[in-house]
């Protein structure tokens, strides 16, 4: 369920950089190059068209997020971190004699 949500969000996210690419901006953008398709329906309705879609894709693309969030996989230990079977989990410590001392991790035996 998570990969479905992960490559859902991806497709959702290449289209909207494709849309906000398309976006008439200040100077123009490429919208500008659609001259005839404006002459047709209008520019003010092209112009809505793709205001629209740029927020409903990215309101699905947040949507997709935090479902994608709520669904991913826990680790199967009960542990945050995942295995716990560490040697020194298993394995209680001996109590240290005094007058010992304890060789540090470079320190050769």
């Amino acid at each position: 369920m998570y990969s479905i949500f992960v490559v859902l969000a991806v497709i959702v996210a290449v289209l909207l950089a494709f849309i906000v690419l398309i976006q008439e901006s200040k100077g123009g953008g490429l919208a500008s190059g659609f001259a005839s398709s404006n002459q047709i329906m209008g520019v003010r309705k092209t112009t809505d068209v793709i205001e629209k879609a740029t927020w409903t894709l990215a309101g699905l693309l947040v949507v997709l997020s935090v479902c994608a969030t709520l669904c991913i996989p826990k680790p199967e230990s009960g542990s945050k971190f995942g295995n716990d079977n560490t040697p020194a989990a298993q394995q209680p410590q001996q109590p240290q004699q005094p007058g010992t001392a304890v060789p540090g991790p470079g320190a050769q035996q």
